[in-house]
Order: structure tokens, then C-alpha cells, then sequence
């Protein structure tokens, strides 16, 4: 039989379907081993990863550090390493604190319960299409505070963006990717370049227009490209990933309308199977892990979905525990890197969760999913439901 690191390919049907056997297995025998695929040492220890997320001063975010190259459109405050990107982020983390997130929550939930009005006693349905790609799109134009692009031709934008994180694994996915990206900059200029209202993006906007030079802007621009198209596909992913673990755990959605297991549970549930798979840093110097030697110019991928169900971690690690406290998952990254639409992510799952336990009719199962062939992001192509009366 292959050995789990020979098993472990992230594109194989059978890991799209259920990764965390392999990688349990992974992190008895392998716990850092080299995945020729990704051209990276891979981790699937929680404390390993944490410790490479931390590190920047021997783990880089940005490629530039150990001699690589960075794209001018792909310099965002993802790529930059502290101390560099400190002023961007701060300027997104103030504006994002500004905005009522209580008003963006309250909106996403009326969305849902609506879409779940027109969806109940018309048989089944995607709850990818009908559900999550709307709800994820409206939530982060309504935070930025921009009119949302149609839903359909911005999906299709996101999923070549989103594909292309996988171009260590297949290369021709690189260049659909830069186009899409080249077509959400200049969505993202004219967001800019107009009278924007209330939102996220004027308080940016208004922040830098007096002050900023040119490569702020430039890393300013390419942020809000960055939040925009992650914040929807990691939400977007998430509502999927959600609804079929509360379709696998009958009772589960009916324990979360108590109001504090609602707010944990949504944690819980990003934990339990969550959309971001893992991510990328380059050793600049070198180093020791799990008892692997690390050099210069290596890269090094914690895979959080390993980490998530470490259960040096987590107890119960492969259970899902609604009342999880602390719950320090990797779901949404660590640090300065993580996600900076983390609470607004949060506040789209509440907005899910609780206009189905609202709405009278019940959410069930109306045959397999189908798993979108990413390796970088978790999803699903296709969920089919169906609203029972």
C-alpha cells in the first residue's frame, strides 16, 4: 500500500471528498514531509504551523525576502511581511472596526430569509448557486460599501482567481488567473475613482487621498482587490462547507438557536471543515521542524486542515464540539496574515444560521455534493438541498 505522504495528493477525488483520514495519519508518521507537487515541506502539526505563522523572522509572506518575485498587482497586505505592511493593515483594521458590522449582519439575514422564500416547495436546489454566492457577494460589497457585481459574472471571475492558487500544481491555471485579477483591478479603479458611499472603502480612500505615496495607494488598491475577492470566496466557501456539516449533524442546526452556541458554533464550524486549506511561507534562513532541516529559499506550508484536528490541540478534535472555548483554529489564518474580514465572515454564518432556524420550512439533504477540484481553497461546485415543509 502507498504510504500516506505517497496518498496525500490534495486534486485526488478521494481527499477533495474527505482529506482528514490521510492527514491524521500524517501527523503521527510524516509530520513535516516534502510534497514534490507543491514544491514545499508540508505541515500538518497545529504547533508547527503556529510557530512557521509567527516567525517572520525566519518564515516570509513575501517572496522578495529570499530572493523571489512579487507581481505589482499581487502586492497586498497579504504579501507584505510586518514591519512593512503594518501602516496598510492598520489603515483596513480602523476602517473595518468603523463599520456597523451589526447593520451588515441584520441585512445579510433578511437576504437569506428571502432567497429562502422563493426557494421553499420549489424542489431542490444549489445551495452554492442559490445561497452562498449571493449572500457572500452582498456581504462584502455591503461592507466595502459598493454595488455588488452580478452575481454570475463575478462567481466566474472568483473561481479563476481562486483556481490559480493552485498553479504550483497545474501552471496553466496561472494565466486565467491574471486576467481575472487584471478584470477585478479595474473594478476595484473605478471603485476608487467614483464618489463611493458610506462603507469600508471611503474611509480607506479618504484616509490616503492626502498623504499617501504612490506605493501605498498601489498596496491600498490591491488590498481592497484582495479583500473583496477573498473575503467572497472564503465566505462563499464557508456557507457551503457549513451546510453540509449541519445536513451530516441532524439536531446540530436546531442547538444553535441558542444564542451562545450560535456564536461559537460558527467558529466551530470554520474549525471543523473549513475553506482555506492552508498557505504558503519561504524560509530565509535556516531552520529545524518536526525534525526536518529547513533551508533558505525553501517554502514551507502549514496545512491548516491538519492543524484544525490536531488533537495536541483540540480535544474531541474530530468531533464537532458547538461549545468550543477557546477555539484558536487556523480557519482564518494567525496574525498579522489572517484574514482581516474574519468577524464579517463570522457575522455571515450567524446571518446563515439563524434565518434557517428561522424560516419554517426544514433544510435537507437532496443528494451528493459535488467538490470543487482546489487545492488551496475547500469548496463545493454543487450542494444540492431541497426546504421541506
Amino acid at each position: 500500500m502507498p504510504s500516506a505522504t505517497d496518498r496525500y495528493d490534495p486534486l485526488d477525488t478521494e481527499i477533495l471528498r474527505d482529506p482528514y483520514p490521510v492527514l491524521a495519519e500524517l501527523r503521527i508518521v510524516a509530520p513535516v514531509f516534502w510534497h514534490a507537487g507543491m514544491d514545499s515541506w508540508a505541515l500538518t502539526r497545529y504547533a508547527d504551523s503556529v510557530r512557521v505563522l509567527r516567525d517572520h523572522e525566519s518564515f516570509a509572506r513575501d517572496p522578495r525576502r529570499a530572493g523571489g518575485m512579487v507581481p505589482e498587482p499581487s502586492l497586498s497586505v497579504q504579501t507584505l511581511d510586518p514591519p512593512q505592511q503594518s501602516r496598510v493593515r492598520s489603515l483596513f483594521m480602523s476602517a473595518l472596526r468603523a463599520q456597523d458590522l451589526i447593520g451588515v449582519e441584520d441585512r445579510a439575514r433578511i437576504l437569506v430569509r428571502e432567497r429562502l422564500d422563493q426557494l421553499a416547495g420549489a424542489g431542490p436546489f444549489d445551495v452554492m448557486a442559490e445561497i452562498a454566492v449571493p449572500l457572500s457577494v452582498a456581504v462584502v460589497a455591503d461592507l466595502l460599501g459598493v454595488e455588488p457585481p452580478p452575481y454570475g459574472e463575478f462567481a466566474a471571475v472568483s473561481d479563476a482567481i481562486m483556481r490559480s492558487m493552485d498553479g504550483g500544481l497545474n501552471p496553466a491555471l496561472m494565466e486565467p488567473g491574471r486576467i481575472a485579477r487584471q478584470h477585478l483591478s479595474d473594478l476595484v479603479d473605478s471603485w476608487f475613482a467614483a464618489s463611493a458611499r458610506p462603507g469600508l472603502l471611503a474611509r480607506v480612500r479618504q484616509a490616503t487621498a492626502a498623504d499617501a505615496d504612490a506605493l501605498t495607494r498601489l498596496y491600498v488598491k490591491n488590498t481592497a482587490r484582495v479583500m473583496f475577492q477573498g473575503g467572497y470566496s472564503t465566505l462563499a466557501a464557508a456557507v457551503g462547507n457549513a451546510v453540509h456539516t449541519l445536513l451530516a449533524h441532524p439536531g446540530t442546526l436546531d442547538r444553535m438557536k441558542d444564542r451562545a452556541l450560535l456564536a461559537t458554533g460558527v467558529d466551530e464550524l470554520v474549525r471543523f471543515d473549513g475553506p482555506v486549506q492552508g498557505t504558503t511561507r519561504t524560509a530565509v534562513r535556516s531552520c529545524r521542524l518536526g525534525g526536518v532541516d529547513i533551508t533558505p529559499r525553501q517554502k514551507v506550508v502549514p496545512l491548516f486542515a491538519a492543524a484544525n484536528r490536531d488533537p495536541a490541540a483540540f480535544t474531541r478534535a474530530d468531533e464537532l464540539v458547538l461549545d468550543r472555548t477557546p477555539n484558536r483554529h487556523l480557519g482564518y489564518g494567525w496574525g498579522p496574515h489572517s484574514c482581516i474580514g474574519t468577524t464579517v465572515a463570522q457575522a455571515g454564518l450567524r446571518a446563515l444560521v439563524t434565518a434557517l432556524n428561522d424560516h419554517p420550512a426544514r433544510l435537507a439533504a437532496a443528494g451528493e455534493g459535488v467538490r470543487r477540484r482546489t487545492a488551496t481553497m475547500r469548496a463545493f461546485d454543487t450542494l444540492p438541498a431541497v426546504l421541506l415543509p
